[in-house]
């Protein structure tokens, strides 16, 4: 309130509510100043005790200005730069033509051009160190595809920095750097002790300007943004974000790192409008967890489909109001199953935390350990029970058994996989689906032509269902003169035929 007071002095004149508001402020923090006289206008003066800056001293005197705390946290605040090298193609050059993609779509995605020219890309973003000996936490899309990555530190000392983990789910990535002693480190706070309406400052580089702090409030916590990630409950805040600030710091009154700075909410000019997101402080820390016990980006696989819950739904449930996530499917070899999870069943509360979405569901079980258990509360025909959930990833079976197909068939040239939920998982399918799925497809061969994508799934061919890699290669090498491939994508088959 004081710093507002400041701000407002050159004209608390104008008006004796500000004169009186002046007078209370002033004594509350201190100042011991007085009014000034109603006839006269109020000139800023250095000089002047009432607008003199004060250099807090104190815990309660940093209510006066946000210096200290960003004295303490700003050294560990870091420009990244990662830098990429892109190759331009006629197909390429087709295809990103606005015209021609407002007449053909997608057509020119599946063109084959010459390589044209190679041209470098580059990234600005932020990080955080969290460990003297040099660990950044970033996010994963400022420093994705980099074949060079860059880290300054507010001292002008610039090291190249080396990925130790990237975590797609979370959009998170962790750098580190070998500067030689310890650095700046700022500390990791509890994100789940933040309320709505505690100051922040968010600490980044800023399309590049150089690192710049603002300030504001926690907006709202656990928000799942708007058509974004289904495993993150963001912290929202409107302290100014703008490209350049992802990976940066979102800072709490008591010096600690609270949130990495990710995303914002905008219309049209990309710049802030007040409504910022960052990743909690607590995921940063289950993933750090990650890297000292060398489970790298693993995380616990609840193994359950589920839909949010609605007035509609909860009235049908029997609901007092709409609360937790209902659970559709639950996997027959999931952690869920194992629990006691079934299809129809509310859940309400992971290890005591309330949820109420997805999103939250699936952060909460992304911050447990794997190798423990974790109450979950949930809801069934009306009485409230507590499951032990066991704590493990989701599992590789049947093994991918990956193979690139050959020979004189309609899918040489396509690298192959048995779906499992693990790789489901991480490709982004559905870990209910089963069969053999596309990783790839070498430039050039006639599986390119046939418009096959990377993730879509071979359900079919001429009419047998293929369960596995090695049964697909079978059916491939039976001679035919005409070929029927069923395609899976986005829950849908479509069927090409070859003849």
């Amino acid at each position: 309130m004081t710093t507002r007071a400041r701000q407002s002095l050159p004209d608390c004149g104008r008006a004796p509510l500000a004169r009186a508001l002046l007078v209370v402020l002033c004594l509350v923090a201190g100042f011991g100043c007085a009014a000034p006289p109603a006839h006269t206008s109020f000139a800023a003066s250095p000089a002047d005790p009432a607008i003199r800056r004060v250099v807090p001293e104190d815990a309660e005197a940093v209510r006066l200005s946000f210096a200290p705390l960003v004295r303490a946290a700003a050294p560990a605040v870091v420009s990244v730069t990662a830098r990429r090298t892109a190759v331009q193609s006629e197909a390429d050059t087709f295809y990103d033509d606005p015209i021609f993609r407002h007449f053909f779509g997608d057509l020119g995605r599946f063109g084959r051009g010459r390589p044209r020219q190679q041209r470098e890309q580059a990234s600005l973003g932020s990080g955080v160190i969290v460990r003297a000996d040099g660990l950044i936490v970033t996010n994963r899309h400022v420093i994705e595809g980099a074949d060079a990555i860059t880290v300054v530190l507010g001292d002008r000392r610039e090291f190249p920095a080396e990925v130790v983990l990237s975590d797609e789910l979370s959009d998170l990535g962790f750098l580190r750097i070998e500067p030689g002693q310890d650095l700046p480190v700022l500390p990791l706070g509890d994100s789940d002790r933040i309320e709505v309406g505690d100051l922040v400052l968010a600490i980044g580089n800023p399309f590049g300007i150089g690192q710049t702090v603002t300030s504001g409030i926690v907006s709202a916590a656990a928000r799942a943004t708007p058509g974004g990630r289904s495993d993150v409950s963001f912290i929202q805040t409107d302290a100014a974000i703008n490209p350049g600030n992802s990976g940066g710091a979102l800072v709490s009154m008591d010096g600690e790192l609270i949130g990495v700075n990710t995303a914002i909410f905008t219309r049209g000019g990309g710049g802030s409008i007040g409504i910022g997101f960052a990743i909690p402080a607590n995921l940063v820390a289950a993933r750090l967890a990650g890297i000292e016990q060398g489970t790298g980006t693993e995380r616990p696989w609840l193994g359950a489909e589920y839909a949010p819950i609605d007035n509609s739904t909860a009235d049908a449930l029997g609901l007092a109001r709409p609360q937790g996530v209902l659970i559709e499917r639950v996997h027959p070899k999931a952690a869920g199953a194992a629990a006691g999870l079934r299809p129809g069943d509310v859940v309400t509360a992971v290890g005591g935390v309330e949820i109420n979405d997805a999103p939250g569901l699936n952060f909460r079980l992304a911050l447990e350990p794997l190798g423990q258990t974790v109450p979950l509360t949930v809801l069934r025909r009306g009485e409230r029970l507590t499951l032990d959930l066991p704590l493990r990833p989701a599992p590789a079976e049947p093994p991918a058994d990956r193979r690139t197909l050959d020979g004189n068939q309609p899918l040489s040239g396509t690298t192959v996989a048995n779906l499992s939920p693990a790789l489901s998982q991480g490709l982004g399918l559905d870990p209910f689906d089963s069969g053999v799925v596309v990783l790839g497809i070498e430039r050039g061969s006639f599986a390119t032509r046939l418009g096959l994508r990377p993730g879509d799934a071979i359900h079919a061919v001429n009419g047998e269902v293929v369960a596995s890699t090695a049964e697909l290669e079978r059916m491939l090498d039976e001679n035919a003169r005409r070929w029927v491939v069923t395609v899976r994508r986005d829950g849908r088959l479509f069927d090409l035929t070859i003849s």
